[in-house]
């Protein structure tokens, strides 16, 4: 018999039973006539649509479409009835695409048998929830979330106690209408209360605004539990957290709710845990360890604090952790790092949070690494590369140091690469351009350099690449082109030259680019025009040349165009501009010519979401022609015209721009007066306006009703008279900064005691005709500037209620009495004290404190008596203090070496007295630049060890910034001043050039021979050393003060031969070795070529040109040029030396225009004054 006839014998005997059974059943579940026709009407209560379900990830499927009258409604798509009584039990018309409110009387109500009703992610246009589904008391499963209810849930909702899953979940999408479902507290415990079989409850967006019921607790079979974003408030119930079937606790997005996390016993069964933006604090409990089912914890954007427990490292099941910006600190357990499943770690934004990456092993399941902002350190290991699932990788803003591991190219899953800001350097690894996955590469913020690959461009699917603020040279690589994915490309703050590349114009997808501050040259390409995407283009801070091309200005998406700090000619031409959507145009610091075209100010309206960036500047450019526009449209908030050459008058029309905010007609050639008919509302209200050198005569009127300003600037006009009365209440509130300098005005009209402005911190009077006493600023004053006028008297005390300030400078006027005491120390946030050119007198306080943060103290020029006050040593910070042309008697201030940041010391024209060394001195001063000492009765030898400490006379300080660098406070309002002896003229410095050098000893009793050691400052531009008794040779390690400009030894007892090596000084433009005992040839070549003969007067032995004196069989000693080079044949070198010194003289210190007043630009930006 076969073995197997028994088993085929009762699976032939089963399949017929089956069958019957089926059969039997089949005749008994036929869909119910009231069934079908309830559903049919169903369907026709709402229309089919496709809906915003895809946006949850849920794909669109339109059930009902399917359904025929003539076929049984049980086989339905998403219909399921009872296989007894044909009633319908289970209804899903999820994402089905139902369209209309759910009416009240929908015939859904009548299908009473339901137990499961899916309604989720349709659209019933914001009706509410009906109150008859508390009818469907038979209901297990309820969902109706995501479908655009909105409204009250009705309390007949907790009527249903037989449910098991309640899901209401509303929509979070924000198209204008409030989706929004709302659930009053009362009903919220009563739903608590009633639904004791709650397994999974999901109110997500759900606006409860109340505590959670302490009975939620009670609710002993859920397992999960979902209040997403619910305004919650209150303290959440801790035992909660303990309910031993919870697998899901999600609370995120409820700022205002608070709680702690308890201790936790084994065996709970949570897999996740969500608290992420609430108010839960308190520190992570150790007993965390104990959650060995956690598979996600996401703690981030809370207020919980201390250390991470070791114990999450046991958490064997943990695939997911965030923990961003929790206020974390301390050492992070490296450990988590190597847990077998976790896939995601997010440590961003805890500042105090410390570590370090460890050795990676291979089978690592890690997808993202977020460790931005945080204080991890160390250096990035090589074994990264076993990070193979690798997706995401964030250490911005970290301490991490050292280069890119080559082996980072092994990481080819990865899709985001950010390490901006980690402190990294060296070269980009070649392996990088192996990641051709990724969508983000940011190196932005390190001290990278070399050049950039070309195999860049292998990167196909880049979207943004961030490479700025690092040290990166040579050319943009053409391959660039080729990602043609790109949206944003930021190159700026670094050092690449060469052109921009044409295949830039490829990149049909970019939107934003910069590569401002770079050395870029030659011009704009054409195609760049072309993109079609880009909103953003900013080239500022290069040497770009050639014209704008026009094909900027007629692209539709193009929003902010940054052009500025170029090298860009031409005129504006703006063909079919009206069709921009240019919002922001900066042009400034070119070379533009020509008028400024009227459409500029007819474009269309620019659209409200970028109203906040309407600004155009053209500043600083070669600008012609007058204002003149009619049918002005424009909706720019700022216009910057300032630094042409506009002329005529100012055109009122500007005034009639309702949106400006901001407009600055400044260091033109413009003229007022600004006078309208009447004083209109329809005036813009400006927060900054700068009318500086318009030539205007009397305040504007408009201004009475400009209660809005933050900056105004009426300086270098021609306004006379006192300033009205009420002209105080112009911005009374709000002013920030007034400048009303370089003017003729007299004073106020009705002076106060303090000046009105609640907000002030810069205020500008200086170089007016104010008389009588010194006018208060308000208190809340940083910089306040009154010299060069006629104030008188003396200074009242309350200007030792100015706490807050930085800078004062009363300089230049008639002032009287003695200096305040509480001058020295009222505020430690002073930086600059410049009383010079008074009448003061008495003598210098001696309050300094060591909180005193003095950089610049200038009291010369005026009648000070008595002695140097110790104190001054508590100013740590002091860079300049002059004292000279005073009553001062004195030693030499030896202490004053301990001031390590000491650059400028002037005690000329005083009554010092005796050495000028010491064996008790340390010879400090490293950072001195400028030392005059001249006119006093200093005595004694020079001290060799003296320059052998003077650092800074001895290297050129290293320049990052091609443009000139002056002395003075940092903020940039303020530029120290001085006057030096410089070529027989008194010369004042303006602005101090940090290159600048200066030794002045002259008109003293210094005696004996000069310092070989002299001539190890080689930086020094003068040296000043007349009518003394010095003796002995003039020293010839002179010919290595290389950069000297300036040597003036006259009036002195030199003797012997003026050494040759003084004719490689070729920068040498005056010479005064007149009235000593030296003799010899005087040589010849380079500069000695171009002195006169008073040069050299006086010394009867000197012979040869410029002299009279023939110097008979005697050897010229003359400059020969270097043999090696041809150059030089048949050249007259006495030319080019005379050519080449004279010009580069006239380029450094002659350029520097002789100046008593403005134009202030020249001013601002040479800085001298020579007087006689």
């Amino acid at each position: 018999m076969n073995p197997f006839l028994p088993f085929f014998l009762a699976s032939f005997l089963f399949f017929i039973s089956h069958s019957q059974t089926t059969s039997n059943t089949s005749s008994q579940h036929r869909c119910l006539p009231d069934q079908r026709s309830a559903l049919l009407q169903l369907r026709q209560e709402f229309v089919e649509k496709r809906t915003t379900s895809d946006y949850y990830g849920v794909s669109f499927y339109p059930k009902m479409k399917s359904w025929k009258a003539d076929t049984d409604c049980c086989s339905w798509d998403g219909v399921v009835c009872n296989a007894e009584n044909g009633h319908v039990i289970d209804l899903d018309l999820s994402n089905s695409g139902l369209y209309g409110p759910l009416k009240s009387n929908s015939s859904l109500f009548s299908l009473h048998q339901l137990q499961k009703l899916n309604l989720a992610f349709n659209n019933f246009t914001s009706s509410t929830i009906p109150s008859e589904f508390g009818q469907l008391v038979r209901l297990t499963h309820l969902n109706l979330s995501y479908s655009a209810l909105t409204g009250q849930i009705p309390s007949e909702i907790s009527w249903l106690s037989n449910l098991v899953s309640l899901d209401l979940a509303s929509s979070d999408m924000d198209d204008g209408v409030d989706k929004t479902l709302h659930l009053r507290r009362i009903d919220f415990e009563a739903l608590v209360q009633n639904m004791t079989n709650l397994r999974e409850l999901q109110l997500a967006h759900v606006n409860i605004s109340s505590s959670v019921p302490q009975s939620l607790v009670n609710l002993s079979s859920l397992t999960s539990l979902s209040l997403y974003d619910c305004s919650l408030h209150g303290q959440f119930p801790t035992n909660i957290f303990l309910m031993p079937k919870l697998q899901t606790i999600d609370l995120p997005f409820n700022d205002l709710l608070t709680g702690f996390l308890p201790e936790f016993h084994s065996g709970s069964s949570l897999e996740q845990l969500d608290l992420f933006s609430t108010s839960f604090s308190g520190k992570l409990p150790n007993s965390i360890a104990n959650l060995e089912s956690l598979i996600k914890l996401d703690l981030s954007f809370s207020k919980f604090s201390g250390e991470i427990p070791n114990g999450i490292g046991n958490l064997k099941s943990l695939t997911s952790l965030s923990l961003f910006d929790c206020s974390l600190r301390g050492q992070f357990p490296t450990n988590i790092f190597l847990m077998p499943k976790l896939k995601t770690i997010d440590l961003s934004l805890n500042d105090l949070l410390t570590g370090f990456l460890p050795e990676f092993h291979s089978g690592s399941s890690l997808e993202k690494l977020h460790l931005s902002s945080t204080s991890f350190s160390g250096k990035l290991p090589n074994s990264i590369a076993n990070l193979e699932a690798l997706i995401e990788l964030d250490l911005s803003h970290t301490a991490f140091s050292g280069e890119i591991p080559n082996a980072i190219g092994n990481l080819k899953s990865l899709n985001i690469l950010d390490l901006a800001a980690c402190n990294l350097s060296g070269e980009v690894p070649l392996s990088i351009t192996n990641l051709t996955h990724l969508s983000v590469l940011s190196l932005s913020g390190n001290n990278f350099h070399g050049q950039l690959p070309s195999t860049l461009g292998n990167l196909a699917n880049l979207t943004d690449l961030s490479l700025e603020n690092n040290l990166f040279h040579g050319e943009i690589p053409s391959s660039l082109g080729n990602l043609t994915q790109l949206e944003i490309l930021y190159l700026y703050n670094n050092s690449f030259d060469g052109r921009l590349p044409v295949s830039l114009a490829n990149l049909s997808q970019l939107q934003r680019i910069s590569l401002s501050s770079n050395q870029l040259i030659g011009p704009i390409p054409f195609e760049m025009g072309r993109l079609p995407q880009l909103t953003s283009i900013s080239l500022s801070f290069n040497s770009l040349s050639g014209t704008i091309p026009s094909s900027l200005f007629t692209m539709t998406s193009l929003a902010e165009l940054d052009l500025s700090q170029n090298r860009l000619t031409g005129t504006l031409k703006f063909q079919n501009f009206s069709s921009s959507q240019l919002t922001s145009i900066s042009l400034n610091s070119n070379s533009l010519t020509g008028t400024i075209p009227s459409s500029l100010f007819t474009m269309k309206t620019i659209p409200s979401s970028l109203t906040s960036f309407a600004g155009l500047d053209l500043s600083q450019n070669r600008l012609t022609g007058s204002l003149k526009f009619q049918n002005i449209s424009s909706q720019f908030n700022s216009i910057d015209l300032s630094s042409n050459s506009l002329t005529g008058t100012i055109p009122l029309s500007l005034f009639t721009m309702t949106s400006l905010t901001d407009l600055d007609l400044s260091q033109n050639q413009l003229t007022g007066p600004l006078k309208f008919q009447n004083i209109s509302s329809t005036h813009p209200k400006f927060t900054r306006l700068k009318l500086s050198s318009c030539n205007l005569r009397e305040f504007p009127i408009f201004l009475k009703e400009q209660n809005e300003l933050t900056d105004l600037d009426l300086s270098d006009n021609k306004i006379e008279g006192k300033v009205p009365k009420w002209f105080l209440n112009v911005g009374k509130e709000t002013l920030h900064s007034l400048n009303i300098s370089f003017n003729l005005l007299s004073g106020f009209e009705q002076p106060p005691i303090i000046l009105p402005w609640k907000s002030m911190y810069y205020l500008d009077l200086r170089s007016n005709m104010f008389e009588g006493l010194l006018p208060i600023p308000p208190l809340s004053t940083i910089y306040f500037f009154a010299s060069n006028n006629n104030l008188a008297g003396r200074i009242p005390p309350m200007i030792c209620m100015l706490k807050a300030l930085q800078v004062l400078d009363l300089s230049n006027n008639q002032l009287i009495g003695q200096i305040p005491h509480c001058l020295g120390n009222f505020s430690s946030s002073l930086s600059v004290l410049n009383m010079r050119n008074n009448c003061f007198q008495g003598e210098i306080p001696g309050t300094f404190t060591k909180e005193s943060n003095l950089k610049t103290l200038d009291l010369s020029l005026n009648q000070i008596k008595g002695k140097i006050p110790r104190s001054l040593v508590n100013c740590k910070m002091l860079e300049l203090l002059n004292l000279g042309n005073n009553k001062l008697k004195d030693i030499f201030p030896f202490w004053l070496e301990s001031l390590l940041e000491l650059k400028i010391l002037i005690l000329r024209a005083n009554g010092f007295h005796g050495p000028i060394g010491s064996p008790h001195t340390n010879f400090g001063f490293s950072k001195l630049h400028v030392i005059d000492l001249s006119h006093n009765n200093f005595s004694g030898m020079l001290p060799s060890k003296y320059f052998n400490t003077w650092n800074a006379m001895q290297l050129a300080p290293e320049k990052s910034n091609p443009k000139p660098e002056y002395m003075g406070d940092s903020s940039g309002y303020y530029d120290d001043s001085i006057s030096v002896n410089n070529k027989g003229n008194e010369m004042k410095l303006v602005k101090i050039l940090t290159s600048f050098m200066a030794i002045d000893f002259s008109n003293n009793r210094f005696y004996g021979e000069i310092p070989n050691t002299m001539g190890n400052l080689k930086v020094l531009i003068v040296l000043n050393l007349s009518s003394n008794s010095f003796t002995g040779p003039i020293p010839s390690s002179f010919g290595d003060l290389t950069q000297l400009q300036s040597l003036d030894l006259s009036q002195n007892k030199f003797l012997g031969k003026i050494p040759q090596q003084l004719v490689s000084l070729t920068f040498l433009a005056y010479l005064n070795f007149s009235h000593n005992q030296l003799t010899g040839p005087i040589p010849q070549g380079r500069q000695f070529a171009t002195f006169e003969n008073s040069s050299f007067e006086g010394n009867s032995g000197l012979c040869g040109f410029p002299m009279s004196k023939k110097c008979g069989n005697i050897e010229i000693l003359t400059f020969e040029p270097r043999q090696e080079s041809s150059f030089g044949e048949g050249f007259n070198w006495k030319v080019v030396v005379v050519g080449y010194a004279s010009g580069l003289v006239i380029g450094l210190v002659l350029g520097h225009v002789i100046i008593s007043r403005r134009p202030d630009w020249f001013t601002r930006t040479f800085g001298v004054n020579l007087h006689k």
